[in-house]
């Protein structure tokens, strides 16, 4: 198709447009003055291309600036025709091309293997990518001589290295090889040669299968659009999947890209975003950094390749409000146009289950919302899908739940400071095994003290949690269900989670069912992980004036054991966080004990962070450990303002719980609900249920039934 010269993502159309909205107020118009003012600042400085350094460090860091830019100055330079972008791309990429080859492979060692730059063969790919895309803009504006020189001294040897030397890693069915091979075809683009594009498409064997961006987009995202690595490598890997999606588009229309397998590339955009909270921040499934957002360049590139590929969605536009901000590029464009063209609301994604695995038969993913009068968003993550590969964490049936602007029962996230070079160069620390991926660290139930699936990764990988019910269409009760068999040695386990709209409440309850069925008696821990200020309990506690850890292993050795007491019919703990206040009621058996733990015991060198639970300990064979969460009540300390803060629910009760339902009551002031919910594999919508317990039948039909029971 006709391109700008060798521009591998623009035509002189879209050039012409792109031009048309400097100085604008559009979305595009912010974006490109965006662009401009951070290019200027750069640019301004003296080139440099360093040696290695740390991951992390001076260096990475600097490599990292240096291959931005020069995407960013080759766009700029086709869009306000000004040669200093041209020149500094010039100079940068000519520089790069003297020193490559004189730079031996880096000494720093990772699990991936090294490149000549960076301490893993993935930033080298980031590289190619970024510098290939900026060269492509210039490539006419240079001279044969300087255009040679780029591709002998860098361009080609990066080509061979990611095609030849570490083949593997190029047809590896991982976010790794989404980089590699976008990054090679683009690269085979700018610099004229096919066939490079050919392999990366199809893979070295050219089968579609072993290998390629065909077999990657096949087997890497589930019908659904859901990525099995979770949403913080989704939005990473998403980015060059759009990138490569966009010129296969150009240069291969006869692959109909964005209609394959059925217009996967458009719902994992839609996927990954739904997964994210209402404030734009993605929930921490797998490992995850607490804090990346739907800003993120990745997620800004699929929003906007999204616009021009797929139909209008308001809740996309709603993505576009938060980020404010455009790809610079005609998918932007269209994005920014459609923006413009409309009132845009706040986005609200509905309630979605997300299946798992190529064929979506492995497990998934629920993210359950409500809204309420104030126009609060709550929302449920629940996770029973696949283990994640390399950066799955051992938490099946672990749930996170976000109200009131912050995430309320939390994710530990990942043990890393990243590109913090002090801290194991910013890379994965040795507590991200002994602590953040054990399951204890999650909000969920660990049994006898030990991590689900012994905390072996393959045998992980091979299992996977079974759906049993997901219902969230209800602007009232809305609840999902899943099952995770043998995850622990002869331990079937259950977990029904709810959130219930009730008048006299400001804020839906979270409702958490956790049955378990096992073969002989455990230890069980039911924990949550919370922030914030304890209010108050109903129970009596002991705080220890000598701290011991909560275990020797499986994460309890980072625990500290700060107070613990006895309940044996219901527990109820407050705290505050933020302007709000938090109450979960349990209902407990007798010989139950809660713990209030902190991380931080064996941490010599303070790499966890210091943060809370709580633990409700059992001792039992088959047990049901029913659980409400009510948010209540304000709180302004700089208006002396607190309203609410007991809160309206005042227990929960288990009524009784057999193979067919568990039917829980919840009591309050003007509160009380009974709800019923199935226990029944293979329940559908047509299921008819009936249980007795003391004496009183219970009947209902489908998943679950709420019902309100008139007090006398």
């Amino acid at each position: 198709m006709p391109t700008v010269p060798n521009a591998v993502l623009f035509t002189k159309e879209e050039i012409t447009e792109l031009q048309q909205e400097l100085g604008r107020p559009s979305l595009m118009g912010k974006s490109l003055q965006d662009l401009i003012a951070s290019t200027d600042a750069f640019i301004s400085q003296p080139i440099e291309v360093p040696g290695h350094g740390e991951a992390g460090g001076y260096e990475h860091n600097k490599h990292k600036q240096n291959y931005q830019f020069i995407n960013q100055a080759g766009r700029l330079f086709l869009v306000t025709g000004d040669e200093k972008y041209a020149q500094f791309c010039a100079d940068l990429l000519s520089a790069y091309a003297d020193k490559y080859l004189q730079l031996d492979f880096h000494i720093q060692r990772n699990t991936n293997p090294p490149g000549r730059l960076f301490h893993q063969i993935l930033n080298e790919h980031v590289f190619l990518l970024y510098t290939s895309l900026g060269y492509s803009c210039i490539s006419h504006w240079l001279s044969a001589q300087q255009r040679q020189h780029i591709i002998d001294g860098l361009f080609q040897p990066m080509l061979d290295m990611f095609t030849i030397k570490y083949d593997f890693d190029f047809d590896r069915i991982h976010n790794h090889g989404l980089w590699a091979v976008a990054a090679v075809a683009i690269c085979g683009v700018a610099t004229g040669q096919d066939k490079y594009v050919e392999m990366s498409i199809h893979g070295l064997a050219g089968d579609d299968e072993k290998g390629g961006f065909l077999a990657q987009i096949s087997q890497l995202f589930a019908p659904s659009g859901y990525y099995m690595e979770g949403p913080y490598y989704h939005r990473y890997a998403i980015r060059p999947l759009c990138l490569f999606a966009e010129l296969v588009h150009r240069y291969r229309p006869e692959l109909d890209i964005f209609n394959f397998k059925d217009q996967v590339i458009g719902k994992t955009i839609k996927a990954m975003l739904a997964t994210a909270y209402p404030n734009g921040v993605f929930p921490a499934l797998n490992d995850a950094s607490l804090t990346m957002d739907i800003k993120d360049a990745g997620v800004i590139v699929a929003v906007s390749l999204y616009a021009k590929h797929y139909p209008q969605d308001i809740n996309l536009l709603g993505m576009a409000k938060i980020q404010q901000q455009v790809w610079v590029n005609s998918c932007g464009l269209a994005l920014s146009k459609a923006y413009e063209a409309q009132s845009v609301p706040m986005p609200f994604w509905p309630s979605v289950e997300l299946n798992e695995g190529p064929n979506g038969d492995r497990g998934g993913q629920a993210f359950l919302r409500m809204k309420n009068a104030q126009q609060d968003i709550s929302q449920l993550a629940m996770n029973y899908g696949q283990h994640g590969m390399g950066h799955g964490h051992f938490d099946t049936l672990g749930i996170s739940f976000f109200n009131n602007g912050q995430e309320v029962l939390r994710e530990y996230g990942f043990g890393r400071w990243v590109n913090v070079e002090p801290k194991f160069g910013g890379r994965y620390l040795d507590e991200n095994k002994s602590y953040a991926r054990q399951t204890i660290a999650h909000n969920l139930v660990s049994i006898d003290s030990s991590c689900q699936n012994d905390f072996d990764v393959a045998l992980a990988d091979s299992r996977h949690g079974t759906p049993h019910f997901f219902s969230g269409d209800s602007e009232c009760v809305q609840g999902v269900s899943a099952i995770a068999k043998e995850f622990y040695p002869g331990v079937n386990q259950q977990r029904s989670v709810l959130m219930i709209k009730h008048s006299e409440l400001a804020q839906p309850l979270l409702l958490d069912l956790f049955k378990i069925n096992s073969d002989v008696p455990h230890q069980y821990d039911y924990a949550l992980q919370y922030q914030g200020q304890i209010i108050r309990t109903n129970f009596d506690y002991q705080t220890h004036p000598v701290l011991e850890t909560m275990g020797d292993s499986a994460g309890y050795q980072h625990l500290w054991n700060v107070a613990q007491g006895k309940t044996d019919q219901h527990a109820c703990v407050s705290w505050l966080q933020g302007n709000s206040y938090y109450t979960w009621h349990a209902a407990c058996h007798g010989g139950d004990e809660i713990f209030f733990t902190r991380t931080g015991a064996n941490d010599p060198s303070f790499n966890l962070r210091s943060e809370s639970g709580l633990v409700l300990r059992r001792q039992g064979q088959n047990t049901l450990f029913a659980n409400v969460l009510e948010t209540h009540g304000y709180f302004n300390e700089a208006i002396e303002a607190s309203t609410d803060a007991r809160g309206k629910v005042e227990q929960i009760h288990i009524i009784g719980s057999d193979d067919t339902g568990s039917v829980v009551a919840i009591t309050g002031n003007n509160i009380n609900l009974i709800i019923m919910v199935s226990n029944v594999e293979g329940v559908t919508p047509d299921t008819e249920h009936q249980v007795e317990f003391n004496g009183q039948t219970y009947r209902w039909q489908g998943y679950l039934a709420v019902t309100e029971q008139r007090v006398k």
